[in-house]
């Protein structure tokens, strides 16, 4: 099977995440993804588990957990959605950044790539820091586009951290402030700026951001 999701919903008890992992462990399958909700007594857990040689076996030693109610499997997020391009800054911006962002991922989706475009509208130096730095914890992120008019302070230190520390390329638009500076790419028109996103992060497209060394579109 590769790699699978898996959804269980199941009476919500202590150890139940537990004796789930443990069988898991047992199988020497890799959990690459969790995301648990409780709602009204039930808990349902999202796994996507990676290098599953027998997932029959797998999927009925599950079943056999006290209090599961119901077990599905699914294809993992990265091949419906794909990566994501997220997309922060100014409404203004970022919607023109989507625009560039989209245009260019329905041309590559067509030709059966998956790439998403995420994006929220924000205002003020601490809120685009803690958005910057989120964007590390977000499953399948891929690329970073800083669309607004003046970015900079702890803003800075944020973009740092994101790239030394996750590895994901951040473009920026030619804005005032310090941003720019640290950016992997520095782009003034806003649409163009999402096509390249995208670019940066397909398969297919021959456009490779490490290669283009900060220079200024």
């Amino acid at each position: 099977m590769g790699i699978v999701g898996v959804i269980i919903t199941a009476k919500d008890r202590k150890g139940f995440l537990r004796d789930i992992s443990t069988i898991i462990a047992a199988h020497n399958i890799n959990i690459t993804y969790v995301q648990q909700f409780i709602h009204e007594g039930e808990a349902q857990i999202y796994l996507e588990l990676e290098d599953v040689a027998d997932g029959d076996l797998l999927i009925e030693e599950i079943r056999g957990v006290s209090g599961i109610l119901l077990l599905k499997t699914y294809r993992p997020f990265e091949q419906i959605y794909g990566k994501r391009v997220i997309v922060i800054g100014g409404g203004a911006q970022v919607s023109q950044v989507v625009l560039g962002a989209v245009t260019e991922a329905d041309r590559h989706n067509i030709r059966g790539e998956r790439i998403s475009i995420d994006t929220i509208p924000l205002v003020g130096e601490e809120k685009l820091a803690e958005a910057v730095r989120a964007v590390g914890r977000l499953h399948r992120a891929s690329a970073l586009v800083l669309a607004g008019s003046i970015m900079g302070g702890v803003v800075v230190d944020a973009v740092k951290e994101l790239r030394k520390e996750h590895g994901i390329p951040v473009i920026s638009l030619n804005m005032a402030g310090g941003v720019p500076d640290v950016a992997d790419l520095v782009v003034t028109d806003p649409v163009q700026a999402g096509v390249m996103a995208v670019m940066a992060v397909s398969d297919t497209a021959r456009f490779d951001i490490n290669k283009t060394k900060k220079t200024r579109f």
